[in-house]
């Protein structure tokens, strides 16, 4: 994609620094104040699904930080005892990631339990003769996990809480219907460098914030490899961009790579379908979201 076909004039929004470099000001945006940040998070948590008589939550946790983050906050926004942290490990799957994992669930003293899924993704596998790739192995994997999880919902009677970042679901780097599927996300406005920032303040394991971001869908598969570039520089231009409302021209004169900028707004330009609900062709008067929208608790 050619950078310049992203906008062709000045930003009209938001004026040009002169004391700060858009860097820095990315850099200063992306800062946290982690106590409140984390008891607005923990409200939310509580709310949300207080709403509906529930007083219980699921989390998938895989080892990661942000599912640990996801956990954390729920278990200080509910207590330990209302959150079950499903581990979902595959026959594939870095056995760190469980041993971390399970050092999370015993630090918090929440109820646990482990559902390999390797049998029901190999079952699938199995019936597909033209050898599926890493990246369709990896989503049957997620979505598989996804079933396990809302299945544990309805046996704990707890709503789904997501682990998606603002990161990866601006990236579209995630499986629709799979890790991004959940009731209610309290990260899904935190970038990865927030989500790194928020998890050191809640004190998540160094062990689990220190390795690098990974699915850990396929052997050796790394978030920030597959994807071609580093998170923080990804966060500060998408938090320009985005947030800030900055056009690419003014990060390209700041001195940011114009290829990269261009790769990263494609990922967000082509991944915005996952992101809405499904497109539902309108013949009525009223639309389901289009014309008939009300909040998500709408009659409570």
């Amino acid at each position: 994609m050619d950078v310049s076909l992203l906008v062709s004039q000045p930003s009209a929004t938001v004026p040009m620094t002169t004391d700060r470099s858009l860097r820095s000001r990315a850099q200063h945006g992306l800062e946290l104040e982690t106590l409140l940040v984390s008891q607005v998070l923990e409200a939310f948590i509580r709310d949300e699904i207080g709403k509906f008589g529930i007083s219980n939550a699921v989390v998938g946790l895989s080892g990661g930080i942000d599912s640990a983050l996801s956990c954390i906050l729920a278990s200080r926004a509910l207590g330990p005892d209302h959150v079950l942290a499903v581990l979902m490990p595959h026959r594939t799957s870095n056995p760190s990631s469980r041993i971390d994992a399970e050092t999370l669930v015993n630090q918090l003293s929440v109820p646990s339990v482990v559902i390999d899924i390797s049998a029901a993704v190999e079952g699938l596998l199995d019936e597909m003769t033209n050898g599926p790739s890493d990246l369709r192995r990896g989503n049957i994997m997620a979505r598989t996990r996804m079933n396990a999880l809302y299945d544990q919902s309805e046996a704990f009677n707890g709503l789904v809480v997501g682990t998606s970042n603002k990161t990866e679901l601006l990236l579209g780097y995630g499986t629709q219907h799979g890790d991004m599927a959940s009731a209610i996300n309290p990260i899904g406005d935190l970038y990865k460098t927030q989500v790194r920032a928020l998890a050191a303040g809640l004190n998540v394991p160094s062990v689990i914030r220190d390795k690098p971001p990974s699915a850990d869908l396929w052997a050796g598969q790394s978030d920030e490899s597959e994807l071609g570039f580093d998170y923080t520089i990804a966060d500060h231009i998408l938090y320009l961009l985005i947030d800030e409302m900055y056009d690419a021209t003014d990060l390209v004169n700041d001195g940011f790579d114009a290829a990269l900028i261009a790769t990263v707004m494609h990922r967000v330009e082509t991944s915005q379908f996952k992101r809405r609900l499904p497109v539902i062709a309108k013949l009525s008067n009223r639309t389901i979201d289009r014309d008939f929208r009300y909040p998500r608790d709408w009659g409570h």
